[in-house]
């Protein structure tokens, strides 16, 4: 039965950011009153055309300013959100959703608990050049194509506790308590990491998601790995 409905949330989570369209662009219609006047407002997620078939690197996406002329530069912040999808606030029914101050607290607790892991799921590149203090990588596609990746994959499950036993299950009863995040709130790299462990049977209440990932750690002003 267990199995059955983790079987069933997959699916349910997976359509939420799967599809080439959603919510986010189609947009919804609301009237609202403005002036003493009534109002018809498409309510979307506005993304000119001449953004969509520009290729992102980390140098655009966290260095690059385009805040007014008048704005001091030591006070200048932008944010390149022009790809992924809006994901939904929770995951599965039985993952938490963590914010910036969760994030702190589990940091904090992690100095001194070795069964903690603050794991950035984005691939190298992306870690190396800007990640949150403390997190270590776990590419996402380790484990989600983990027969292309086996050794990755092995090291990988062995550096969370996990064990795998010679009938090809996995003991998860030394797993450690993750907190998993991406790029930010459109960003599925993560979320594919978290139903990945899911599949494997990883247990749900060891699992945390960030959702908003480095554009609202670095939006809200915390420290990073580059200055």
């Amino acid at each position: 039965m267990f199995k059955k409905y983790i079987a069933i949330s997959l699916i349910f989570s997976l359509f939420s950011f799967a599809s080439d369209e959603g919510i986010e662009y189609s947009g919804v219609m609301v009237t609202a009153t403005a002036d003493k006047q009534e109002k018809i407002y498409l309510v979307k997620r506005i993304i000119p055309d001449t953004c969509n078939n520009v290729p992102i690197n980390n140098k655009m996406l966290w260095t690059e300013n385009f805040a007014h002329a008048s704005v001091p530069e030591a006070c200048k912040s932008t944010y390149v959100h022009t790809k992924g999808k809006l994901l939904s606030m929770q995951l599965d029914i039985d993952l938490e959703t963590y914010g910036e101050l969760e994030v702190l607290y589990f940091l904090k607790e992690m100095q001194h608990n070795k069964k903690m892991l603050l794991v950035d799921s984005r691939k190298k590149k992306w870690f190396s050049y800007r990640t949150i203090p403390g997190a270590i990588n776990m590419p996402f596609h380790y484990f989600e194509e983990k027969d292309d990746y086996e050794f990755h994959f092995k090291y990988a499950l062995a550096y969370l506790g996990v064990l795998m036993q010679k009938n090809g299950e996995y003991d998860f009863s030394k797993a450690k308590t993750l907190v998993l995040f991406c790029n930010g709130p459109w960003c599925n790299q993560s979320p594919r990491m978290v139903f990945a462990l899911l599949k494997m049977g990883y247990p749900a209440e060891k699992l945390k998601w960030y959702r908003g990932g480095m554009q609202d750690w670095l939006g809200a002003g915390m420290t990073s790995t580059r200055k």
